[in-house]
């Protein structure tokens, strides 16, 4: 047996370390420097990032793609700050996190440092714990850890570095192991649903992030009663290589996938929220559609529509009863909405890749759909793809196919722009046997391009599609009247900046640039690494992407 000390700061990171936390991202100060040294001598692999916003998202993407906590170490008052967006999206995303931030002493109540951690953390939805003393350091810690996983929250663990320094021990290592409680729902409830789904002719199922870990008992069931399958865009890719399988539903459908999810005589939405974004304002429920919600959270169901049937339950549980159910019964298979004729209309035009470009492209710029269409092709399938906000999110969403539910990281919740490449680097970290891929705008790679520094330190085969339409393209195509000098800039030679980086760079004007993309990738093919990749697409002006007027309908 050995013993953690000599302080609470030691026995914070060792105890984090043998809890089970994966990864560790943050800046070190003088606040969280022997914390975080712990969680290293622990065995927990450390990644330093240019600034704590990066670290925040890439401990939150690595979290989503790893299945693992991720654990951010931040300095108290302004690193805490720095973090916030990053934050802010974790929580907002229900993220299972830690948070590890060094705060100021209670008594240093003119110290600069000072702000107060547990009102700022609470205003955007994260739970503020903290380390009291070194009689309680063990007990806090593992609160923090158990609250993060159990009910899958974005926690902040305070420790005043008064508290840190304080002498301390602690016998370990520390063993108790935490899992997500698995509701299993009510057997009324699951009559109910075998009910509504045997009434219908055209099921739909749309799946969550509450179904992550459901996606094949799910698909059974679809395949069982002739549901046609669907998925919000951050479970994206959760049925891929199912016939049925209509892709994400909502502002990233394409005109086929929105037609059968408007034709649905019912909807069952497992783990999924069905809010504005996955339902396009209700345009993709019809006026005599019934709706069921799936959700081992209460107070999920009905909070953005109103449902006919709302299920209290885990979704593989419930999933895996109401198949029990249709067996006990012996209702008979029913083809219901998977015919022949849909199977070859989804085959023909559900995806995005399929349905004919009417090239856009100029002498010096290039069409973002025939750009990503390209890319499709040329760069491996075994891939992890993160996208960042803005206009051009659309393309890289759907032109760009991923082979299963965790080759995609979507942080959006925030809808912040700048996201993109620290979700790139956490994902290529959790997943590091796949491409990284990452799709962003020109202002929201130059607004986190420090931590390109971060990709190339770690020798990340990471390929950066930037589409660059030298402005915020968003803002130019919602705000039509006006003067647009606020965000349009002159164009950038990103290219050469990722190079500076020490990273490759290729410009990118016609397809016929790509060349120097597939030289990369056969050097990848055969050396199984490579330096990161920054394509500076210079794309043509859509007029506004053909989800943007859905999405600011709810701004």
């Amino acid at each position: 047996m050995s013993t953690y000390g000599p302080t609470v700061a030691d026995v914070v990171g060792r105890v984090l370390a043998d809890l089970g936390a994966g990864h560790c991202f943050g800046v070190v100060g003088s606040g969280n420097f022997v914390m975080t040294n712990a969680l290293r001598a622990g065995g927990v692999p450390f990644t330093a990032a240019r600034h704590e916003g990066g670290a925040a998202t890439m401990a939150d993407a690595y979290s989503r793609m790893s299945s693992r906590v991720g654990i951010v170490s931040l300095h108290q008052g302004c690193g805490l700050t720095n973090a916030m967006t990053g934050i802010t999206e974790a929580a907002k995303s229900r993220t299972p996190m830690i948070v590890l931030t060094a705060d100021s002493p209670a008594a240093a109540l003119r110290s600069n440092f000072r702000i107060d951690q547990d009102a700022l953390v609470r205003s955007v939805g994260a739970v503020s714990e903290r380390v009291y003393s070194a009689d309680t350091a063990l007990a806090d810690v593992v609160r923090a850890y158990r609250t993060a996983v159990t009910q899958r929250r974005t926690v902040v663990l305070n420790v005043a570095i008064d508290v840190a320094a304080m002498p301390a021990s602690v016998d370990g290592p520390i063993s108790p192991r935490f899992e997500q409680p698995r509701v299993r729902p009510d057997v009324g409830t699951v009559r109910d649903l075998v009910g509504l789904i045997g009434a219908s002719q055209r099921p739909v199922f749309v799946a969550g992030r509450g179904a992550r870990n459901a996606g094949p008992v799910i698909d059974a069931l679809a395949a069982t009663t002739g549901a046609l399958v669907a998925t919000s865009a951050v479970a994206n890719g959760l049925f891929a290589g199912d016939p049925f399988d209509l892709g994400i539903s909502g502002g990233f459908s394409s005109p086929t996938t929105a037609e059968l999810i408007a034709d649905a005589d019912l909807i069952v939405g497992w783990g999924c929220a069905l809010n504005q974004w996955t339902m396009r304002h209700g345009k993709l429920i019809g006026a005599n559609t019934r709706v069921v919600q799936v959700d081992d959270d209460v107070d999920a169901i009905g909070a953005h529509r109103p449902v006919a049937l709302g299920v209290v339950g885990d979704c593989g549980l419930t999933a895996a009863d109401v198949l029990d159910e249709i067996r006990r019964i012996g209702a008979a298979p029913a083809p219901r909405y998977r015919t022949d004729e849909v199977r070859s209309r989804i085959a023909e035009s559900s995806r995005w890749q399929d349905v004919p470009v009417d090239d856009i492209s100029t002498a010096d710029r290039i069409d973002p759909r025939a750009l990503t269409i390209a890319l499709d092709e040329t760069l491996p399938a075994d891939r992890v793809l993160s996208i960042d906000s803005g206009n051009f999110m659309g393309y890289p969403s759907t032109h760009l196919s991923v082979p299963d539910e965790n080759g995609f990281c979507f942080t959006q919740a925030y809808q912040s722009i700048g996201l993109g490449l620290y979700t790139a680097i956490g994902a290529a970290l959790a997943q590091p046997n796949r491409l990284p891929v990452l799709g962003t705008g020109d202002g929201g790679f130059l607004m986190s391009i420090a931590e390109l520094d971060t990709a190339v330190r770690l020798g990340l085969p990471l390929v950066v599609i930037v589409y660059n339409d030298s402005a915020y393209g968003a803002e130019v195509h919602h705000f039509t009247d006006g003067d647009h000098d606020t965000v349009t800039f002159p164009d950038t030679d990103i290219a050469s900046i990722a190079r500076g980086f020490g990273a490759e760079g290729v410009t990118v004007r016609s397809v016929d640039d790509l060349g120097a993309v597939r030289a990369w990738v056969d050097g990848y093919r055969e050396a199984g690494s490579a330096r990161p990749l920054v394509v500076d697409a210079k794309i043509a002006d859509d007029g506004g992407s053909w989800w943007l007027a859905e999405a600011f309908a709810g701004h």
